[in-house]
């Protein structure tokens, strides 16, 4: 048995060279259509679905700005608030980029499995921090870019207390 699926650029050029795979799919049923989208990993099924629940962003156009831009790079794009590298994917427009800026901003923020800073992932006092920062309510990208700064500016810290002043200093 066979399925068609319906894949972005970015996981067709993930998978052309491949002999075997498994590829994440998700159903989107409409009343006129069953239809199966396909995927190459985790992060790029998150962000089809996060860009569904944006009003005005349908499945086509979800699968558009996956086959323009890589994942990370809208995930950079909606963090940063930068309307204009969004506007650049076909059939997105100001309006449409503003909206799944507004509409996506903390959700993605908040959704990012995998940290950016190496050093956050096996010591307990920044982890502590940056968990006590995000409870604040401060971004998780700005917490991390914060107790970096802390962490490289400060050696020897041995406070959880002194790290989260320090970083909130910073912002």
């Amino acid at each position: 048995m066979g399925y068609e699926l319906q894949i972005s650029l970015n996981t067709y050029s993930r998978i052309e060279n491949l002999d075997k795979g498994i590829l994440l799919t998700y159903l989107h049923i409409r009343e006129d259509a069953h239809i199966l989208y396909g995927f190459f990993d985790k992060p790029e099924k998150d962000l089809f679905i996060q860009l569904l629940s944006v009003s005005g962003v349908g499945a086509s156009t979800a699968r558009m700005m996956l086959s323009s831009m890589k994942p990370e790079e809208i995930t950079r794009a909606i963090l940063q608030g930068n309307a204009r590298q969004l506007e650049s994917i076909k059939g997105i427009g100001k309006k449409s980029a503003e909206r799944i800026i507004l509409e996506l901003r903390d959700k993605v923020g908040k959704n990012k499995e995998e940290t950016n800073i190496s050093t956050l992932i096996n010591n307990t006092l920044e982890q502590d921090a940056l968990n006590a920062l995000i409870t604040l309510g401060i971004a998780r990208p700005a917490a991390e870019l914060a107790i970096k700064k802390v962490i490289n500016d400060v050696s020897g810290t041995d406070k959880v207390e002194d790290i989260i002043k320090k970083a909130l200093k910073i912002l």
